[in-house]
């Protein structure tokens, strides 16, 4: 499919699944850090939902795949979400927005600006800027904080990372902004942000809210998470009274 440009005049490289069957909705996948439209984690989902009868659109973040600019850890990614969403609803479909991890917060910040998406679902994403007593949380922490940690976690992820840390309003502001059906999905076993920042998402002000806390699941699009997010997805368009299909 063509490319996709942001208003900030970057372009990004998209995939698309049709839905099997009459499309009910459009649902738009946004990868976490390092991840792609590619990763198998991503496609195991994006075919998941297309079975169950919605269109997918998924795309490389700006700094990854291969996708124009750098990447800024979910700030500027909002225009990315932006532009994804303005394609899909060529469809004239409703669309649901779901990020994992970095892509999570990109979502809310988007979505807290558009109350016409018809569904909003987070996973894996942290609520608030803070350092977690976690081996990975620290590790992680330390590389996108610091400059000299950024120009390892680039090499390292094989990401065009900013050298630059806007510290940028925390995820659990946005959440309290968001006005469609909101559901947030972690994972139990997630060793990079933990469970309890799901609680911090679910109990922000807003619109309605649903909280999935998933057994044996890890971060982001884990094998665990693929039944929950269809069941995510199908719950925000049932709260939103746009019917899908069983």
């Amino acid at each position: 499919m063509p490319m996709l440009r942001t208003s900030d005049g970057i372009e990004l490289a998209a995939r698309s699944w049709s839905a099997v069957g009459d499309s009910r909705a459009t649902v738009v996948l946004v990868a976490g850090l390092a991840a792609t439209k590619d990763n198998a984690e991503l496609v195991a989902v994006a075919e998941s939902l297309r079975d169950r009868g919605f269109d997918v659109l998924a795309y490389d973040a700006r700094g990854h795949g291969e996708s124009a600019g750098v990447c800024t850890l979910g700030d500027l990614e909002r225009h990315d979400v932006a532009a994804a969403v303005a394609h899909a609803r060529e469809a004239e479909l409703p669309v649901v927005v779901v990020g994992a991890s970095m892509g999570g917060i990109a979502v809310l910040r988007y979505a807290a600006d558009d109350p016409n998406l018809a569904g909003v679902v987070t996973v894996s994403t942290p609520a608030d800027w803070r350092l977690h007593a976690s081996p990975g949380t620290i590790a992680l922490t330390g590389m996108i904080r610091t400059r000299a940690g950024r120009a390892f976690a680039a090499k390292l992820f094989r990401v065009r990372l900013s050298p630059h840390w806007s510290n940028a309003e925390p995820p659990r502001a946005l959440a309290s902004r968001v006005s469609s059906p909101l559901a947030v999905v972690h994972g139990d076993r997630d060793r990079f942000i933990p469970v309890r920042e799901a609680a911090g998402l679910f109990s922000a002000g807003g619109g309605e809210r649903r909280l999935f806390i998933v057994p044996r699941m890890g971060h982001a699009y884990h094998r665990e998470a693929v039944p929950v997010i269809d069941e995510a997805v199908a719950w925000t368009l049932d709260t939103a009274a746009i019917p899908v299909s069983a």
